[in-house]
């Protein structure tokens, strides 16, 4: 049996149609900007399908210049400049078409973006989007191929986005924007053709807040962004092996949605996370220390990582294939928590 938990503000009665997961992103960036002028978009390419898809498509045309800036390659000063727009009252998002070269901008955000509520004892803050698009596969190497959301999660003051479905991309994103404080938008370029129903209103998704994606009795699969859908398809497999797995899509990785996991955990009593960053001091480190902070009673079975290892990223595709992992990993290892 597979059951499938959503949770926004879309009034159920809202039209919806089958919308890709880059469009989706593209039609909360137009409904938002509609809705409030404080909102602005900058970055690299913002007006280049070669740097973000058809993400940004139209808004140039219908906002103008003032509202939607392409910007020459600076990372560190054009997410420093909307650090200062979003103090000043606006609402910036800064896209960074790979966040491999987010990094560039670590001080603007760790220093300023994230302390600045904390230091003004709430009086002021910071409301921006950091949009970074992950990018892996296609020989493109260790440069370009990372995902740094734990980087950024181990940050306090910033809240850390990871949608997988085209419906949580455009409720997620609205959130993100409307949010008072910094949050880091992290997609998977490898999700941008995937299709969903998508309502057409205006609607948002809270963040914090995970998903059940499959109910099962028998072991918890957690996971975010991609590897989501590659864990729903292991929980398919194991079930035509007689093994029920229980899927939680957390959807946003900081604040983590611990009441989520631990409620299946005290059902199943066996958790494998999934993650597609590195293995140490990783987000499965983390979800794997909420369940053993919450006691030896609620675990049958130690916990089990599945991250990517401790290395770069390859270039040749051969070696990629064995770098990274899918659903056949998930099932195999999962399996092992049963035996």
């Amino acid at each position: 049996m597979t059951s499938v938990t959503r949770s926004s503000s879309a009034p159920k009665t809202s039209p919806s149609r089958r919308l890709t997961f880059s469009l989706a992103i593209n039609e909360a960036i137009h409904q938002s900007m509609a809705a409030d002028e404080r909102v602005v978009l900058l970055g690299q390419g913002v007006k280049s399908p070669w740097y973000v898809g058809n993400t940004t498509r139209g808004l140039l045309e219908r906002f103008g210049e003032l509202r939607v800036q392409d910007t020459p390659v600076s990372e560190n000063a054009v997410t420093g400049a909307a650090v200062g727009m979003a103090i000043a009252g606006l609402r910036p998002i800064v896209v960074h078409p790979r966040v491999d070269f987010l990094v560039y901008a670590l001080d603007p955000i760790l220093n300023q973006a994230a302390n600045w509520r904390y230091m003004f004892g709430g009086r002021s803050s910071v409301p921006m989007v950091l949009w970074a698009i992950v990018n892996r596969g296609g020989e493109q190497g260790a440069q370009h191929s990372q995902s740094l959301h734990a980087l950024f999660a181990h940050v306090p003051g910033l809240k850390v986005v990871m949608p997988s479905t085209p419906h949580d991309a455009k409720g997620l994103m609205v959130s993100a924007i409307q949010d008072n404080d910094p949050v880091v938008f992290i997609d998977e370029r490898w999700l941008y053709s995937t299709e969903d129903e998508v309502p057409e209103d205006f609607y948002s998704i809270p963040l914090g807040r995970g998903v059940v994606r499959r109910v099962g009795r028998d072991v918890t699969l957690v996971s975010a962004s991609f590897l989501s859908k590659e864990t729903v398809r292991a929980a398919e497999v194991l079930a035509e092996e007689g093994i029920d797995a229980e899927v939680i899509d957390l959807r946003t990785i900081k604040p983590l949605d611990s009441n989520l996991v631990l409620s299946s955990l005290k059902k199943t009593g066996r958790l494998v996370v999934v993650d597609g960053g590195w293995r140490t001091c990783g987000f499965a480190a983390e979800v794997a220390a909420l369940a053993a902070e919450a006691g030896p009673a609620i675990l049958r079975a130690p916990v089990v990582r599945i991250t990517l290892p401790d290395i770069p990223a390859p270039v040749s595709t051969s070696l990629e294939e064995v770098y990274y992992f899918g659903y056949k990993e998930i099932v195999q290892r999962t399996k092992g928590v049963m035996s």
